[in-house]
């Protein structure tokens, strides 16, 4: 029987390790996987960057394609599927890496700010993986959370609000919804400038999805007339050349890598092996587990007497990642010419620095800071024999 042959976007880490005992292996930068390279594919792996249709696979004689992300916008589903192509995706995967960012941005801000997150309402616009978790941090600090998922409403029922209900009340709108162009769930500029216009004048508005659920340009005009507080972008209309104009409307911007944490991106490729293996009809041997490296820190002792409960939860989250480097480096990307940008910013996520998450991480606090304590438990942090006042 012939070996598989197994093409992958080298951006997928430890896909060779994971797939090897499959087939062959082969891995191309996302700018080569065309049309001609994957004509022998049997299977075809990728990440976001690449537009997976018939352009792509007309002639290719794959059966199964992958993709190591969350969202799936970036596949043409119906024509796989009426070809007869098995796809998967890796939802949830990189929830925890979403979160850990999310929370990093808001703690940042309120520092910056000298405001206190505890108290505020924070309404979390789509409630899957990411979102829960998003609303768990913020009732770890002692937010109002309001919710809107209008398929989880209808399915389920529940505490869900109108989407302009929750935009009118919210002082923080975080926006967690895959990108769906039509039909009574499209989530295409879920928020324009109509809605915009809705916002309490106080608000940060917060969007780590995908680019073309907001309006871009007219929430970067907003800010800039001060009809909105903050705003905090990973993702962009026009990506990967963003306009500068939008990352100058920013308070912090990064170029599309919230859910590229190591750990979230490793998770993304046992979750595409695994789908791989149960189409192949064969048992999953390989974890990521021996093939990550020991996390930066096991164990940490924090003296918190001169911290805020929200300061405390930022010092330690910035043991494992510093939203700022990456809003510095978004902002070195905006400056270039416009024919360099998004090159930068594609070769940025293709060479992002290791980022760890802090799950795991014993630590001991003194003293304890119940919300601190709350916040870093919700990424799962193990707070140990706490301290005495």
């Amino acid at each position: 029987m012939a070996r598989l042959k197994i093409v992958a976007d080298a951006n997928i880490p430890y896909v060779a390790e994971a797939f090897g005992s499959l087939g062959e292996v082969v891995t191309l930068p996302a700018r080569e996987l065309d049309a001609e390279r994957l004509q022998e594919a049997d299977l075809v792996l990728v990440r976001s960057t690449v537009k997976v249709n018939e352009a792509l696979l007309g002639a290719s004689r794959a059966r199964f394609v992958a993709t190591a992300t969350i969202g799936t916008d970036h596949l043409d589903v119906a024509w796989l599927e009426s070809r007869g192509i098995a796809w998967a995706a890796a939802p949830g995967s990189n929830a925890d890496s979403v979160a850990q960012w999310v929370a990093s941005a808001l703690l940042t801000i309120a520092e910056r700010r000298r405001f206190t997150l505890g108290g505020l309402t924070v309404g979390v616009v789509g409630v899957g993986a990411i979102g829960s978790r998003v609303e768990g941090l913020a009732r770890a600090l002692g937010c109002t959370v309001l919710r809107c998922d209008p398929p989880r409403e209808r399915a389920e029922g529940g505490d869900f609000v109108p989407l302009d209900d929750l935009l009118e009340a919210s002082v923080i709108v975080t926006f967690h919804v895959p990108l769906i162009r039509d039909g009574v769930d499209a989530t295409f500029h879920l928020l324009d400038r109509a809605r915009i216009e809705r916002l309490d004048p106080r608000a940060i508005v917060v969007n780590a999805s995908r680019g073309p659920v907001v309006d871009t340009a007219a929430l970067a005009l907003a800010r800039r007339e001060q009809l909105l507080a903050g705003l905090i972008l990973d993702v962009f209309e026009g990506e990967p050349d963003v306009p500068p104009s939008v990352i100058a409307a920013c308070d912090l911007a990064t170029p599309h890598i919230a859910g590229h944490s190591l750990d979230g991106k490793a998770n993304g490729t046992l979750a595409i092996y695994q789908a791989a293996c149960a189409h192949l009809g064969v048992t999953p041997r390989w974890t990521p587990r021996r093939a990550l490296p020991p996390p930066p820190l096991r164990r940490l002792v924090a003296d918190a007497r001169a911290l805020t409960d929200e300061s405390t939860a930022l010092m330690v989250l910035r043991r494992f990642y510093a939203i700022e480097q990456d809003d510095a480096a978004m902002r070195q990307i905006a400056a270039l010419p416009e024919g360099e940008r998004g090159i930068a910013f594609q070769r940025y996520r293709a060479s992002y620095p290791e980022r760890r998450e802090p799950a795991g991480l014993d630590l001991q606090l003194l003293p304890p800071r119940p919300r601190a304590v709350a916040l870093l438990a919700a990424l799962g942090v193990n707070l140990v024999q706490y301290g005495g006042a």
